[in-house]
């Protein structure tokens, strides 16, 4: 019998985790019905990291994460903080030391 790990998160800053005992030839689908979830649409699917179909078989030791999708796109909102906080604040030699060369 495979014991895999599932974890979803269901809102930010809140991750569940659920033991489960499946039996042999269990795919990530039997899986997610063994733990009481459905995944959505826009929501990905994988195994430790790695994005896989619902119809994989699991083996023991398997992590299923179950991820939702991104309500903004990381680029476009590093660009309204930047826009915010304007160039004096961001970037990586924002503080710099006193006295010190530019760029150091």
């Amino acid at each position: 019998m495979p014991r895999v790990t599932i974890l979803h998160s269901p809102g930010p800053r809140e991750v569940r985790e659920q033991a489960l005992d499946l039996p042999e030839g269990a795919t990530i689908r039997d899986a997610l019905v063994a733990a009481g979830l459905t995944p959505v649409e826009g929501e990905a699917v994988g195994v430790w990291g790695r994005k896989v179909a619902l119809e994989e078989v699991l083996r023991t030791g398997d992590r299923v994460e179950l991820a939702r999708p991104l309500k903004v796109d990381p680029k476009v909102a590093r660009r309204e903080r930047f826009r915010r906080q304007g160039s004096r604040a961001a970037g990586l030699f924002a503080s710099r030391r006193p006295r010190a060369k530019p760029g150091y």
